[in-house]
């Protein structure tokens, strides 16, 4: 149910995102961060350096003997991760960042910022209602993929703020999102860690 509450605001945040492209309104007080065109060429090379990251990753975790430690997520589980592609990316290459203060605070901030992004998500600490917030400190698997979710986010930023990107498009970094998070279920479903 909050998966699809989530994908419901996504899917809102979405057309008003669309809205403001088509007004070109995104220079306007309002308007949401990063709604302006970017080429064709921006979203591949986004798509294909998160796939990149991905394959690295699964690799990585097959090399380290992880891979037999992943979550297992219900199916239903696709409508938040769709949903995070956009709201996350709303957050956080939208409005969680610093520009407009030179190349090393917008360097700075993307670091800070994607450190909390790996942290937000819950591999190193967890919390259940019965038993309040645990911390998760001596899990390899845990370590691995809050790595690696530093480093995707940082590509995500990157190719928010890349110079083939030169109008500042969010669009190529929730493609990249996007295309990382069906990825990694397909990934999870191919090796059983998918409850149908």
């Amino acid at each position: 149910m909050i998966g699809l509450a989530l994908l419901a605001c996504a899917i809102w945040l979405s057309k008003l995102w669309l809205n403001d492209l088509r007004n070109k309104s995104s220079k306007e007080d309002g308007a949401l961060p990063g709604a302006t065109p970017c080429p064709t060429a921006a979203i591949w090379i986004a798509c294909l350096g998160a796939v990149g990251l991905l394959a690295i990753e699964a690799f990585g975790e097959k090399v380290a003997g992880l891979d037999d430690k992943q979550t297992t997520i219900a199916w239903h589980f696709i409508s938040s991760m769709i949903a995070a592609a956009v709201l996350e990316e709303l957050v956080f290459r939208g409005y969680l960042i610093i520009t407009g203060r030179g190349n090393l605070v917008l360097i700075t901030s993307a670091i800070v910022f994607s450190l909390l992004f790996a942290l937000a998500h819950p591999y190193l600490w967890a919390f259940k209602i019965n038993e309040g917030l645990t911390i998760n400190l001596n899990s390899g698997k845990a370590w691995f993929t809050t790595s690696f979710l530093f480093i995707k986010s940082l590509w995500f930023y990157h190719v928010r703020f890349a110079s083939w990107n030169p109008r500042q498009s969010l669009l190529p970094s929730v493609a990249a999102h996007m295309v990382a998070n069906l990825a990694t279920y397909a990934i999870k479903a191919k090796q059983g860690f998918i409850t149908w």
